[in-house]
């Protein structure tokens, strides 16, 4: 092993591969190896100027322990930025240090070089080349040593019931309700991201972590350490950018369904909304308002004049935003000129067809400028330009008819490499563009992100989940790991996306239940694909803005008086709210601190709360206990330290102890810490 020690940076040069550890913001180190002459110059999620800071990098002879009972003196080097330090031994296997205490080590079992007391004839190392044949990337695959009793958080957003990671097996790809944001954040008081978009793996073992990219020119991540999460996300945030603050007309009631088949349907729902006194911020006008995928524009037979309708819309202070995808259809106007300059996907074998809901169609290849130009450029002139205030960018993972990633090639290269990062080069292709026209904060909704799309004014909602308790409680896990992973505005499909029978009291209960949780979340959001479906279609053609089914309504009132009473009443509550939740997004923007929050974000010295996955925290005020099953009505909250004041008859509890709290319907259990 050669090493380097030049300018605050530390360089090692073993069998090929080139290792280069720098700082890189406050107690924070950059690692990055490539088996390539060079490193590239992408800095993928770490886009933000790092705090400068002054490394120590010092090259030492240290003790080791040949294996047969002598010790040798071999050359290593460190790298020191505050409080984290990173050793590099002669064999190149690298060791972490928080406060000179050992938080985290390379895995490696191969003979000489091995830190480990164990087995060390495996010959398993811990930075695993291949090379993919044909081409000049590689697989990779790099593993961590064990640490026990260690929790894993953050990672972003899947659907499964356990918020902490540790044993969990994570595919890093997008898929719809499948969100890759490769930030996990440790109860051993240190958070890694992996900064590289390649689709792969990471695996949080009991033997061993192991991280793995399919596809890749160079390894890169990046450490922090700090003495809570808090502190390990606004370190994470100053390097990979923080949230704009959210605009205050946002953060009431969006309205949304599947789906307003026209104008007037529209706007009898907003002049309705405004007879019952109900102000919503925002309505959503959803997909097949067009007339064929990748048109990019109104079907004028069911929506005649937009400009119309958005003026009446916003003289009722209601903005408007319209469903955007990224899929064109083979008979769309756009697909030739398209197909033709190479602005979309690419297969690597067979039929040039990525997508095939509701039609063949290929999806746009958003790595590419001149797409992004050429998608801004309709989609301003015939939405925009109407007074559109927002885009919802659907199916923004991008939603392949099938996820075989190693099919797929971008103007960037193979899909395998680099396609986690789409979902926010898709969302920059609006927001770019919205910002340099200077209309104030942009706030598009997006169903995926990755790491750093938080700065982009990217809504993200958690996706097509069906509408049952399991998967309200899977939500709740998912949004908490988001947040951790540096995605303040986050919401979900109050009620769930899929519902077969609305008048099902099973199902009513569930929407109230959900309902009740999304009025302490970032965005509170009425949407979902309602049976059954017996409303007959407006048009007989297969194509345009008339063909494809709606669902069964989905305003407030939608779903009889008693449910109504209640979802007005939690509407009121989230008004009365409004000054508390513009505080949690200014304090989003200025630290990066999500709004909704685990236990043990507020709490990180009560080892209980990092136990808990079923109660949170709404900023640092408000202790939320959501209703997770049927018919329940009441449940156990744990109540840390302090004084807490149930937030519906004002009794006063003393911190430190559980509590059984009632929850009939139309109440869930608040808890004001005081």
């Amino acid at each position: 092993m050669q090493f380097e020690t030049a300018n605050g940076v530390l360089i090692a040069r073993n069998g090929g591969e080139m290792l280069r550890i720098e700082p890189w913001g406050k107690n924070s180190l950059r690692v990055r190896a490539t088996m390539l002459p060079e490193l590239s110059n992408q800095d993928w999620a770490l886009t933000e100027t790092p705090e400068s800071s002054h490394a120590e990098v010092e090259c030492h002879e240290v003790d080791h322990w040949v294996g047969d009972g002598t010790i040798d003196k071999r050359e290593s080097a460190s790298i020191t930025n505050g409080r984290i330090c990173a050793v590099v031994n002669f064999a190149g296997v690298i060791t972490f240090y928080r406060d000179g205490r050992q938080f985290l080590r390379e895995y490696y079992r191969s003979y000489d070089g091995t830190l480990s007391r164990e087995s060390r004839c495996l010959k398993t190392v811990n930075r695993e080349w291949k090379g993919i044949i044909g081409g000049s990337e590689f697989s990779l695959n790099l593993k961590f040593d064990s640490n026990d009793g260690e929790k894993i958080f953050g990672m972003g957003q899947y659907q499964q019931p356990y918020m902490d990671l540790k044993g969990c097996t994570l595919e890093l790809a997008q898929r719809n309700s499948q969100i890759s944001v490769p930030f996990a954040v440790s109860n051993l008081g240190y958070g890694m991201l992996w900064n590289n978009p390649a689709v792969g793996q990471v695996t949080f073992g009991k033997n061993y972590t192991e991280w793995t990219a399919r596809s890749t020119k160079q390894m890169d991540y990046w450490l922090t350490v700090a003495d809570g999460p808090k502190q390990i996300l606004e370190n994470y945030t100053a390097v990979t950018g923080r949230a704009p603050m959210f605009p205050e007309d946002r953060m009431g009631l969006w309205q949304c369904k599947l789906r307003y088949r026209t104008q007037d349907e529209v706007l009898s729902v907003a002049r309705q909304y405004q007879k019952e006194g109900i102000h919503i911020d925002q309505i959503v006008i959803d997909f097949f308002h067009w007339t064929v995928q990748g048109d990019w524009k109104f079907d004028t037979t069911y929506w005649p004049d937009p400009k119309a309708m958005v003026d009446e819309l916003h003289s009722m202070g209601i903005k408007v935003i319209v469903s955007v995808w990224p899929s064109v259809d083979r008979k769309s106007e756009n697909f030739q000129p398209m197909m033709d300059r190479g602005l979309l996907i690419r297969t690597e074998r067979g039929a040039a067809q990525t997508y095939d809901y509701q039609g063949d169609c290929v999806e746009i290849d958003v790595f590419n400028p001149e797409t992004r130009k050429y998608v801004w450029e309709i989609c301003k002139k015939n939405y925009y330009d109407f007074g559109i205030d927002a885009f919802w960018l659907d199916n923004s993972e991008p939603d392949y008819g099938v996820y075989d990633f190693d099919h797929y090639r971008y103007i960037a290269g193979p899909a395998l490499s680099c396609s986690n990062i789409y979902p926010q080069l898709y969302s920059r292709v609006f927001y770019d563009n919205m910002k340099d026209l200077g209309d104030g904060t942009v706030v598009n909704l997006l169903r995926c992100a990755w790491a750093g799309s938080q700065k982009y004014g990217n809504v993200v909602w958690s996706g097509d989940v069906p509408s049952t308790f399991e998967a309200f409680y899977d939500q709740l896990q998912a949004g908490l790991n988001m947040g951790l992973a540096g995605i303040p505005w986050w919401t979900t499909d109050v009620g769930g996306f899929m519902t077969d029978d609305v008048n099902d009291p099973d199902f009513q209960q569930l929407l109230i239940r959900w309902y009740e949780f999304a009025v302490y979340s970032a965005v509170l959001r009425m949407h979902g694909d309602r049976g059954p479906y017996n409303i007959p279609p407006l048009d007989t053609r297969d194509w345009g803005g008339g063909y494809l089914h709606t669902g069964q309504p989905n305003e407030l009132w939608s779903y009889g008086e008693e449910n109504y009473r209640i979802m007005k009443k939690y509407y009121d509550i989230r008004i009365e709210m409004h000054d508390y939740i513009k505080q949690l997004y200014e304090e989003a923007s200025s630290n990066g601190s999500p709004l909704i929050r685990t236990m043990f974000y507020e709490f990180p010295e009560d080892s209980k709360c990092w136990e808990l996955q079923d109660q949170y925290m709404f900023g640092s005020d408000y202790l939320v206990a959501p209703i997770f099953h049927l018919n329940q009505f009441e449940r156990e909250v744990y109540l840390p330290s302090g004084k807490w004041e149930d937030t519906r008859d004002h009794k006063v509890y003393n911190g430190g102890q559980i509590i059984t709290a009632d929850a009939p319907l139309d109440s869930m259990p608040v808890f004001k810490r005081i």
